[in-house]
């Protein structure tokens, strides 16, 4: 389970990012919401000890308990919907004493850990019918529970993270043709029926966020959240208001954008640290992401590229939906920002995989 690492091979840049955009995000969470900063500062803390922990025990010790990981994922997305707690309409949530944990945002990476056992016991099988549609069905599983919380947002991103772990791990270029021939099409065709209200599957309000998104002036009581953080980013110009600012201008202070520690706390950054500000964090989770990418080119093996090829693209991917939706780019949906929006299962989630990316970082392949 423990091994012998050499201390060269640890890479404590990424742990300096990591902790750079978290001290941000603390910072930014305290301006935004002053009675969440304390609970962010002591999941920073509580992460910061689960990643240095997880950083030295071996991934491939815990890739032996891949299967009872899997159950264990999709156990906790039925209790949720069983016995979870209900807040506007979703039920996401586990209230335990005065916390709430969300399984969701700890599939995400417990699936990266999945498959990363699956698809390099299946190595040279990839491209076959039989690994290819079997490993469709053990994700469309915990995403259809996801689906049902409902959090279409989650779904998502997970499909993504999970379409990304598919290409890495070998997947032929022909069948990725194929199935973007397919899905781009078939993408549009969604998007046009969603407009019309022909999707079964698509809740009223998600319609009504994707048609505020379109057609902002003609749904302005769905789309002035997001208008708003447009604005909020705007006025922070090159250098911002400042943290904790009294400005009676200020978007944040006049509360005109809802829970802005969680989902649009990039508006709050925006506002608050200006451009430069947004910069330095967009260039953070983009080092953390080729970081990620540096580590899986060297890890020794399948799985350990997986693993750091997995949450490379669960950052990235929820980091352009987030930052997407705060500047307008996207539909609003409810996705935090990693390492800076307020949530303790979110940070705890991502320390964790960090924590494995750093122990695949340790176990170099040998030339």
């Amino acid at each position: 389970m423990l091994k012998q690492y050499k201390l060269k091979n640890f890479k404590f840049i990424l742990i300096v990012y990591v902790v750079t955009l978290s001290v941000i995000g603390a910072l930014l969470v305290g301006s935004a919401s002053p009675g969440d900063q304390k609970k962010q500062v002591i999941g920073i803390a509580s992460g910061i000890a689960i990643m240095l922990v997880l950083s030295v025990i071996d991934y491939s010790f815990i890739l032996r308990f891949s299967w009872l990981i899997y159950f264990f994922s999709i156990a906790m997305l039925v209790l949720v919907k069983a016995v979870g707690s209900d807040s506007k309409g979703a039920q996401r949530w586990f209230e335990i004493g005065g916390f709430r944990f969300q399984p969701s945002e700890l599939v995400k990476v417990l699936m990266i850990l999945f498959f990363a056992y699956y698809f390099m016991k299946y190595e040279e099988k990839i491209n076959t019918a039989g690994v290819v549609f079997g490993s469709l069905f053990l994700v469309g599983i915990p995403l259809a529970l996801i689906v049902l919380q409902p959090n279409l947002s989650m779904t998502i991103i997970t499909a993504l993270v999970f379409a990304a772990l598919l290409f890495v791990a070998g997947l032929s270029y022909r069948v990725v043709g194929g199935i973007l021939a397919v899905s781009v099409p078939s993408f549009l065709i969604l998007m046009s029926l969603i407009i019309q209200d022909k999707v079964p599957f698509i809740r009223v309000y998600q319609i009504g966020r994707i048609m505020g998104w379109l057609y902002p002036d003609d749904y302005p009581d769905i789309a002035y959240q997001q208008q708003n953080s447009i604005m909020a980013i705007g006025s922070g110009q090159l250098w911002g208001k400042g943290l904790n600012n009294t400005d009676s201008t200020s978007v944040k202070n006049g509360n005109f954008i809802l829970e802005p520690q969680n989902d649009f706390i990039f508006a709050v950054a925006g506002e608050e640290l200006g451009f430069v500000g947004t910069a330095v964090i967009i260039i953070l989770l983009l080092f953390i992401t080729i970081e990620c990418i540096f580590i899986a080119r060297k890890a020794k093996d399948m799985a350990g590229r997986l693993i750091a090829c997995g949450m490379a693209a669960l950052i990235g991917f929820q980091s352009v939906v987030n930052i997407g939706v705060a500047s307008g780019m996207l539909p609003n949906t409810g996705v935090t920002l990693p390492f800076v929006s307020y949530g303790l299962t979110s940070l705890w989630s991502l320390y964790i995989g960090i924590g494995l990316v750093l122990n695949v970082g340790l176990q170099p392949k040998k030339y």
